[in-house]
This record gives structure tokens, C-alpha cells and sequence, in this order.
């Protein structure tokens, strides 16, 4: 899979439907220093017209979005883009959430109360190998 960030940095799409969430990630990946923020969407026809188009390493997405939710974004995108890790950040992290999106392929569920700092280390573990292989083998 082709990134459209720089070699030594990871291209980051975030899925989020209020704009100052939106505005607090995109500062802190950019304040983080090793990511490239290629896009951002805030419903699942724009976010996956837009993941589509820019192929990033990874997805922060939520699960409630403007006109749908998140699970339609990460299933369509990882049928047509399967190499794309998708990080899910929501204030629901409730387990029958957890178990939907972690069975169609995220990596992880954040809760945005309690690990929204944890969001970059969770970018970056998301895209090593090792880290792909514990949670295929947890599945």
C-alpha cells in the first residue's frame, strides 16, 4: 500500500463528526511530530470517498457520525482497502460496540473520556507488525 505521507511519517485520516473533536486531534497528531493529517470527514459518504482517495496508514473514526455511523465507513473502506488499520475513538465503548468493530477489523476502541492521550501511541502500534499479529491471534 502506497502512504500519502512521507516516508517517515503516518498518513492519518480522521473520521469524526463534531468539528472541535476534529480540531483537538488534528492538533495533537500534528503537535505529536509523526504524523501527516491527509483528511478528515464528518459523514460516511464523505469519509469514504475521502479515505479512498488518499489511502492513509490508519482511520481515527467514531462510531456516531453526521447521517450514519462509523461501522458503514470501516467495513466499505477495508472490502476495497484492506492494508488501512482503522483506530476507533467514541464516547461509546461499550462492549457490543467494541465486539462490532473490532470483528469487522479495527484495531482498537478508545474511549474519548478516558484515552483520547493515548490516540498517537495507538496510531503507531496499530501499523507494527507484532501488534497485527497479537490481535489476529486474539480474534
Amino acid at each position: 500500500m502506497q502512504s500519502a505521507a512521507q516516508p517517515d511519517r503516518i498518513a492519518v485520516f480522521i473520521v469524526e463528526d463534531h468539528a472541535a473533536v476534529r480540531e483537538r486531534l488534528i492538533s495533537m497528531l500534528h503537535g505529536a511530530g509523526r504524523f501527516t493529517v491527509v483528511g478528515e470527514a464528518e459523514t460516511p459518504k464523505d469519509a469514504i470517498e475521502g479515505i479512498l482517495n488518499t489511502i492513509p496508514d490508519s482511520v481515527v473514526l467514531d462510531i456516531h457520525l453526521t447521517g450514519g455511523n462509523g461501522l458503514e465507513v470501516l467495513r466499505k473502506v477495508r472490502a476495497v482497502e484492506p492494508g488501512i488499520e482503522f483506530v476507533v475513538l467514541t464516547n461509546h465503548p461499550n462492549a457490543q460496540y467494541r465486539h462490532a468493530f473490532m470483528s469487522a477489523g479495527a484495531v482498537c476502541v478508545l474511549d474519548k473520556s478516558t484515552e483520547f492521550s493515548k490516540l498517537p501511541d495507538a496510531i503507531v502500534a496499530a501499523g507494527t507488525k507484532l501488534y497485527r499479529l497479537q490481535r489476529n491471534a486474539a480474534h
